[in-house]
C-alpha cells in the first residue's frame, strides 16, 4: 500500500509538466518502411542493421515509436539537439527520407538487454515511484509501467535501451548539454537525480521489457 501511494504521489508531481509536454506531434509524411530500409543503409553503421545497436553508447532504434525519431531527426538537422556526430548525419535528409527511415526503424524488433541484478530494487524503486524526498516523479508516469512510452504524446520507448545510452542523456539533460526536451521537463526531472540513482534507473530501463 506503501508503494502504491508513493507512486501515486510522483505521478501527480509531474502530472502538470506532462500535460504541458504532451502537445500532439506535429503530423509530417508518412513514411515507407521499404524506402527507409535502403536510406538507413548508412545509419546501420552504428545502430545495426536492424536498429539495434552493438556499441552501449549507441542507442537501439528498433521499435522506437516513429514521430519521436522523426522529432529527433528534425532536431538533429536544425541543430535543436547538438550532436557533432548525428547533427552532419541529420543535415542532408529531407523531410521524406527522414519518415521512411522512422518508419523502418519503428517496424523492426528491438533485442532485449539484461539489467544488473544488484541496481535492479534500487532502479525499479526510482523508474516506478521516483524519490519523493527530493520531488522527483517515477519515469513510469510519462514512459509506462513496461517502457513503452507513449507515441501520442512524444514520450519515447524505453524499455530494453542500452544502460549506457540512457545514463548519458540522463546527464545531457541535467547538465543542460540536451535541452530539446518540450517544457524542459527531463531537464527539471534530470535535476533532481543523482549519479548513483541515475545508474540504477539506467540498468533497470535496460532489462525492462514489454
Amino acid at each position: 500500500m506503501m508503494m502504491k501511494s508513493v507512486s501515486l504521489l510522483a505521478f501527480m508531481s509531474v502530472l502538470p509538466a506532462a500535460l504541458l509536454y504532451a502537445a500532439p506531434l506535429a503530423k509530417g509524411p508518412v513514411g515507407d518502411p521499404a524506402a527507409g530500409q535502403s536510406k538507413s543503409a548508412v545509419c546501420a553503421t552504428c545502430h545495426g542493421r536492424t536498429g539495434n545497436s552493438l556499441a552501449p553508447e549507441w542507442p537501439k532504434l528498433a521499435g522506437q515509436h516513429a514521430a519521436y525519431l522523426v522529432k529527433q531527426l528534425l532536431d538533429l538537422k536544425s541543430g535543436a539537439r547538438k550532436s557533432p556526430v548525428m547533427g552532419p548525419m541529420a543535415k542532408p535528409l529531407g523531410d521524406a527520407d527522414i519518415a521512411d527511415i522512422a518508419a523502418y526503424y519503428a517496424g523492426q524488433s528491438l533485442e532485449l538487454g539484461a539489467a544488473d541484478a544488484g541496481l535492479v530494487k534500487t532502479g525499479e524503486r526510482l523508474y516506478r515511484a521516483g524519490n519523493r524526498d527530493r520531488g522527483l516523479p517515477a519515469c513510469m508516469a510519462c514512459h509506462g509501467p513496461a517502457g513503452t512510452g507513449n507515441p501520442a504524446a512524444g514520450f519515447p520507448l524505453l524499455g530494453g535501451q542500452h544502460a549506457a545510452y540512457t545514463a548519458i542523456q540522463l546527464r545531457a539533460y541535467r547538465s543542460g548539454e540536451r535541452n530539446n526536451d518540450r517544457a524542459a521537463m527531463m531537464r527539471q526531472i534530470s535535476s533532481r537525480i543523482t549519479d548513483a540513482e541515475i545508474e540504477a534507473v539506467s540498468s533497470y530501463i535496460q532489462g525492462l521489457y514489454r
